[in-house]
């Protein structure tokens, strides 16, 4: 039997009920590199909370942050766990033997789908691991002996690959971004024919856009959670920035109360032209039902008129 993926993932063709389930594998590793800290836990939520995709309901995909994604049949334990991932046309909860449920982690075999998008966020220590062979020394962070660095070299066929080989090569995800958010650059990494090829990024405004999911990803300078920064964002084609759900819930409660206001002032100035062709003050008031505020303000300009 085989299992069929979207990124052609190496197998070796095992009988399914010896591969394990998102119940038999571990969800942490205390010993995965990298330093999480309160931007490794507040930029992935803003990642989340403004997608906004087009094609798909939000049903139909997935984001999970810091998640192990289990990726080779043949070494089950073996994964990798980013800081950020998306995957679509995968339902939001796992489906499994025990029913739904919220995922422990994201097992490629049973999934059927590898993460459409990658976002790493660099830290001290795995810069080399994610840019892979597009690493450089101007990406160091320092202080440079904080955390070891993985090699790059080849693995052997017991060691678990880097994490950009899984990436282009295992994983096959179209969309690899990685962000430093130490002097806020951006670099967009495209498959491209089976190979990662580095795609341009204005240094000065910092935006890349995902032509298949419709959507575009830059940085933004606001208030997250009470802390005023650069972030990552998402928007549309044209810059847009997408709201989060707490901030369009406040964008149509301002609309609300605009239009309320609008309102009141529509009825006020009908009391005042009505007022002017001499009708009474309590026939005005019966007539549009005005309410105490209104009445006060009309009240208020008949005595300064006085």
């Amino acid at each position: 039997m085989s299992f069929l993926t979207n990124r052609n993932i190496p197998q070796s063709d095992p009988p399914p009920d010896v591969l394990p389930t998102m119940y038999d594998l571990p969800s942490e590793d205390p010993e995965e590199p990298g330093l999480p800290d309160e931007f490794h836990d507040l930029q992935p939520q803003l990642l989340s909370r403004t997608l906004h995709l087009t094609q798909y309901t939000r049903d139909n995909y997935f984001t999970g942050t810091d998640l192990n994604v289990y990726y080779d049949v043949e070494h089950v334990l073996w994964h990798k766990r980013p800081d950020w991932f998306l995957v679509v046309d995968v339902p939001r909860e796992y489906d499994g033997c025990r029913g739904k449920d919220l995922r422990l982690s994201y097992v490629v075999w049973q999934e059927g789908r590898s993460p459409d998008v990658v976002v790493e966020f660099l830290s001290p220590g795995t810069e080399k691991e994610d840019l892979g062979r597009f690493y450089d020394d101007s990406w160091r962070i320092p202080p440079e002996d904080e955390m070891p660095v993985e090699s790059t070299e080849p693995q052997s066929s017991n060691k678990p690959p880097g994490k950009f080989e899984v990436y282009e090569r295992r994983l096959k995800v179209r969309h690899y971004i990685v962000h430093s958010r130490y002097d806020q650059r951006l670099r967009y990494f495209r498959l491209d024919n089976e190979r990662y090829r580095e795609q341009p990024v204005n240094s000065d405004n910092p935006r890349i856009w995902l032509d298949d999911l419709k959507i575009g990803l830059g940085i933004w300078t606001g208030t997250f959670d009470g802390l005023t920064r650069q972030w990552l964002r998402w928007c549309d084609r044209d810059g847009n920035w997408f709201f989060t759900d707490t901030e369009q819930a406040q964008s149509q409660a301002m609309q609300a109360q605009s239009q309320v206001i609008q309102v009141q002032s529509q009825v006020i100035q009908a009391a005042r032209n009505l007022l002017a062709t001499g009708m009474p003050f309590e026939q005005v008031v019966q007539i549009l039902s005005l309410s105490e505020a209104q009445i006060e303000v009309l009240q208020s300009e008949e005595r300064e008129s006085d």
